[in-house]
């Protein structure tokens, strides 16, 4: 049987202090599994520098440079983590037979990756790598975390839950995922969609090993909020069914006032009805909010934009030397 070759695609932002650390580390797992005799010798580790603003580029240059099992692309532009997985599995599908995905930082265990390259040789053309438990995370943030794939699961997107980007994805899931054509990117809510066969491996996550995190509060309710909107549209049902209940509950207060106003019986004062004003005022703002989320989404995807754009590999001035 032929030997996969695996491509370690990893999408990297500012991670000058991080990248020296774990990048041998990402060379000697390659090493190990060739070893093994799971994968092919012509594997590669693929960084992505998604238009980072420190060295973080030219540390990448420089270990092409002094191994060949290390390959290189960089955006033009920062694009954010979602596009920098995407530009780094699209730029390996048509040169590898299998890619796993995974962060820069050296939280998600590594060692992961023989149990995946094994499901796949076992028949499985998609490894999601799904963390055991959420020990290393605040309790804010395990929370939220958890409360979030519930809520994906139950608006209707099919995500596999405690599951981020870290991920074994085959050439030949990659060419069919490669007609996904949107431009709002959810990875982890995308994958399913395309089907084939699939599992999951479990492992713990551990701490960063150097540098900061690049997924603060507000970048973590974005892109659950991206999550939610492309995958579902269980949003604008759920505001057709407020609107109907409050529709509901007017007609009630016309004919409780018909009533009242038979009866003689007066009612005074404004503030029951200054405090259904605002409270229907913030509703409406509310729905037109998401609607406007909604229309917003649909006007970046009809314009057909470029999703990425690369503009330097490494290897081109060596291959521009040789040519002249």
């Amino acid at each position: 049987m032929k030997k996969p070759i695996l491509y370690i695609v990893i999408p990297c932002y500012n991670e000058e202090k991080v990248l020296p650390i774990t990048s041998s580390m990402f060379l000697d797992k390659i090493t190990e599994l060739v070893k093994k005799n799971k994968i092919s010798d012509d594997s590669r580790v693929l960084f992505v520098n998604d238009g980072s603003k420190d060295r973080t580029w030219e540390i990448i240059k420089e270990l092409s440079e002094q191994n060949n099992h290390y390959k290189g692309i960089c955006q033009s532009r920062n694009r954010g983590h979602q596009n920098a997985v995407l530009a780094g599995l699209m730029e390996a599908k048509d040169v590898c037979d299998i890619t796993i995905s995974i962060d820069c930082d050296g939280q998600d265990d590594i060692n992961a990756m023989n149990d995946m390259v094994d499901a796949y040789l076992d028949g499985c053309e998609i490894v999601y790598g799904v963390r055991s438990r959420r020990d290393t995370d605040t309790f804010f943030k395990r929370f939220t975390a958890e409360g979030f794939y519930k809520v994906l699961n139950w608006m209707g997107a099919e995500v596999v839950f405690n599951h981020a980007d870290y991920r074994l994805v085959s050439s030949r899931v990659l060419q069919e995922f490669a007609n996904y054509k949107e431009v709002n990117l959810f990875l982890r809510g995308m994958f399913p969609l395309v089907g084939f066969k699939s599992t999951s491996v479990y492992y713990e996550r551990h701490e960063r090993i150097a540098g900061e995190s690049h997924y603060p509060l507000t970048k973590m309710l974005a892109l659950a909020f991206d999550g939610i909107t492309s995958l579902s549209v269980k949003p604008l049902h759920m505001i057709t069914g407020l609107g109907c209940g409050i529709a509901l509950l007017s007609f009630i207060g016309v004919i409780w006032s018909v009533i009242v106003a038979l009866t003689g019986h007066a009612v005074t004062g404004w503030a029951s009805m200054t405090s259904m004003i605002c409270f229907i005022g913030g509703v409406q703002l509310i729905c037109l909010g998401v609607l406007g989320e909604y229309i917003g989404k649909i006007y970046m995807e009809v314009k057909h934009r470029p999703r990425y754009i690369i503009s330097e590999r490494t290897g081109e001035q060596e291959e521009g030397k040789k040519a002249s």
